[in-house]
């Protein structure tokens, strides 16, 4: 499909592409501290500032977070950005690209993971952040939508989650989603339309600036990919990672930061752009029917003996 494959940076100034904790490092000959990437976002887009307009690496990513059956620090993902397309492009490239993966990999678009039938054949279920929330919950994110009134919704609906570290509307919402809704879904299914509190990097959707132009792709209770519609506005850019550091000094654990080489990169000129990252080690794991990322990984995390 014309895409350009590249390699970026895996020792940054500055993390970013994603809300996680980063490993950090330190670089005597320059007497800096480094960060291990969370991800190649904000590279590859500055390569879409400077002309390419179809780029995608394959890469090693690190995050300082949690092991568990979807989660290992260090792991491998495909990330990829287009100019002039948008997230709608994106989902009907998606739905081709993986079906036809699935196909030629399982000899099938109907699969077996952990019991469950698995069918890959397009189109598949769409359906939004909202209506998925309501329909698990009970919960209307269009009235509840502020911290406080989520709060007291969450209380109403006798819903319990944990909310240590959870600052913010959009760390809130995302916990609820996570523990009720992900995992009732078998898919796959394109969820899209999240709130803008939840994608710092996403372009707002102009009818209805409360949400973005996003999606995910959800397999047996995966998230497979995470996509949007680019940011390209590098004053609004900014302000939304100012507010994700504002929540950051409240308590919230991860976060993105400010990148102000990023910022000065958008003020150049970025067309729109869409984009994803999918996760390697966990479609490898559906694909092969393994309960764990563990299981289709050589040598997973563990602790020395």
């Amino acid at each position: 499909n014309g895409f350009v494959e590249v390699e970026t940076p895996i020792l940054q100034p500055v993390y970013g592409g994603a809300s996680a904790k980063p490993f950090t490092t330190y670089m005597d000959a320059l007497d800096i501290n480094l960060y291990l990437r969370i991800s190649d976002e904000l590279y590859l887009k500055r390569l879409i500032v400077g002309g390419f307009e179809k780029v995608y690496e394959v890469s090693k990513d690190f995050r300082n977070e949690g092991i568990d059956r979807q989660h290992n620090p260090e792991f491998t993902q495909i990330e990829f950005y287009w100019a002039y397309a948008d997230y709608n492009q994106l989902m009907d490239f998606t739905e081709k690209m993986l079906s036809s993966i699935v196909k030629e990999v399982c000899g099938g678009l109907t699969i077996e993971f952990e019991g469950k039938e698995i069918d890959f054949n397009p189109p598949w279920k769409r359906i939004t952040f909202r209506d998925l929330i309501k329909k698990e919950t009970g919960i209307d994110i269009n009235k509840a939508n502020s911290e406080k009134k989520l709060k007291e919704a969450i209380k109403e609906k006798g819903i319990e989650i944990e909310t240590k570290d959870k600052v913010g509307y959009g760390a809130l919402i995302d916990e609820v989603y996570k523990q009720y809704a992900r995992p009732t879904i078998t898919g796959p299914l394109f969820l899209t339309d999240h709130p803008v509190q939840l994608m710092s990097l996403a372009k707002k959707k102009p009818d209805d600036p409360s949400k973005i132009e996003s999606f995910q792709v959800l397999v047996a209770g995966y998230e497979l990919i995470k996509a949007y519609s680019e940011l390209n506005d590098p004053e609004d850019q900014k302000t939304r990672w100012q507010k994700q550091e504002g929540l950051a000094k409240k308590g919230l654990e991860e976060h993105e930061v400010v990148d102000e080489d990023y910022i000065r990169a958008l003020s150049y000129g970025m067309p729109p752009t869409a984009g994803w990252g999918i996760g390697i080690d966990r479609f490898s794991s559906i694909l092969t029917n393994q309960h764990s990322i563990r299981d289709v990984i050589f040598f997973p995390f563990m602790r020395p003996r």
